[in-house]
Formats: C-alpha cells, sequence, structure tokens
C-alpha cells in the first residue's frame, strides 16, 4: 500500500549507513501505519498494538523506535521540515532573504500530487491532535526541532555578519508561519492550493511576522522584505 507523506516530498540531507537507513524505513512504516488507523479510529481508538500489527512489526520493535502511540508520527511530521530546510538550503548565499523563504515556503507546500495526498494526512493529524494532548506535543516539539536546525540554514544565506539574534528571530518565525498556516488550514476545507491552501497562509504569515524585521532590511540589498 502506497501511503502518503506529510506536506514534504523530500528527505532529510546527510548520507546514512545501510542500518541507519534501515531503521529509518521500519521508523516510517511505523508512522505511515499509525496515521492511517489515527485517520480510521482516531487516537483514542488505536493501540500500539495494532500500530506495530498494521506495519507488520512486533510489538517490542515498536516501543524500540517510540515511547508511545503518538510519538510514532513524528516521524512523518519532522520529514516536511528537513525538505523545506533542504530547498531553503538550495538558495545563494546573497539571495535576498524575504525572497529565498517564500520560495522555499512555496515550493515545499507546492502542488505535487505527493505533496497534496501528504498534506490531507497532515490536516487529519492537527484534526485528531485537537482533542489528543499528547499528538499535540510530538507536533509542537517537532516545530521546535526543525526551528533550532533552521538557524545555521538562515545564518549561512544571511552571511557572517548578520546578527545572531534576527538569525533566530527570522528562524523563528519562519517556523510558525509554516506552523499557524497548518494549522489554521487544517480546521477548514480549503484545498491544497490556490486561495486558502497552506502555501497562501504560509506566505501571508511569513510577510505579516517578518516584514519589519532589521535583517530582511540589511544596506547594500543582501536582502529584502518578502514581497518586495
Amino acid at each position: 500500500m502506497r501511503s502518503p507523506r506529510p506536506y514534504s516530498p523530500l528527505a532529510g540531507p546527510g548520507a546514512r549507513s545501510l542500518t541507519e537507513r534501515r531503521k529509518a524505513a521500519t521508523q516510517l512504516d511505523i508512522a505511515r501505519a499509525a496515521c492511517a488507523l489515527f485517520a480510521e479510529h482516531g487516537p483514542d481508538g488505536t493501540t500500539a498494538e495494532d500500530i506495530a500489527h498494521r506495519a507488520g512489526v512486533a510489538l517490542r520493535t515498536f516501543y524500540r523506535y517510540f515511547r508511545n502511540k503518538q510519538e510514532a508520527v513524528a516521524p512523518l511530521l519532522a520529514g516536511g521540515g528537513d525538505a523545506w530546510r533542504a530547498l531553503l538550503a538550495e538558495e545563494d548565499p546573497g539571495t535576498p532573504l524575504g525572497e529565498a523563504l517564500e520560495r522555499a515556503v512555496t515550493r515545499s507546500l507546492g502542488d505535487s500530487r505527493t505533496v497534496e495526498e501528504g498534506l490531507e494526512v497532515t490536516r487529519g493529524l492537527l484534526r485528531a491532535a485537537q482533542a489528543d494532548e499528547a499528538l499535540r506535543a510530538v507536533w509542537y516539539r517537532v516545530n521546535q526541532d526543525s526551528e533550532e536546525r533552521l538557524v545555521p540554514v538562515i545564518a549561512r544565506l544571511a552571511g557572517e555578519d548578520a546578527d545572531p539574534l534576527g538569525v533566530r528571530l527570522l528562524a523563528a518565525a519562519a517556523t510558525d508561519a509554516i506552523r499557524i498556516s497548518l494549522e489554521l488550514w487544517s480546521t477548514t476545507d480549503a484545498p491544497v492550493a490556490g486561495p486558502g491552501s497552506p502555501a497562501e497562509l504560509a506566505v501571508r504569515c511569513l510577510r505579516d511576522l517578518t516584514g519589519a524585521m532589521p535583517l530582511l532590511h540589511r544596506p547594500g540589498g543582501a536582502a529584502a522584505a518578502p514581497g518586495t
């Protein structure tokens, strides 16, 4: 069965050993099983045993990787952050930061079939999280991890003389722009593309959150505000 991924089609950066790849593949199989069962029965109607059975692994294997059933979705959610950071990292240093951020956000939340399917999975998970505190905690933790990993990517694009505080603030704002857009979109029946879509909402959030940041208005044109 082909299982969709959250809003990103890309994997995280960096070469991994065969053992690491097998471990990651097992984690993703478990995560996809968890997502499917949560969509079918909700977190309350799903057990760790159910997830392990659907994934085709022993229960002890499940607990080798995850502390509880909600934790099992983390690899899928984290994949979205990995993908959009990878897209941002493709930008050349000196590229206006506002343009680079918007481009990466738009591409990562774009309209390919894989992304569309993954967005619907994310919408289902976020709806389930509204009534499940542990699932919300996983979502917030994944976003915090993504923000921390975004800092060096932005620092590289901003240049060695960039204010560290400005870099941290921009990483936080960019991460929150995506998080808020997905959370808001998940409460609606808006499409995955066009008006009201995650990409459109994320760009709006990004512009509102970063428009006055000095890092986007540095002298010499090294960076520009989103949409300028």
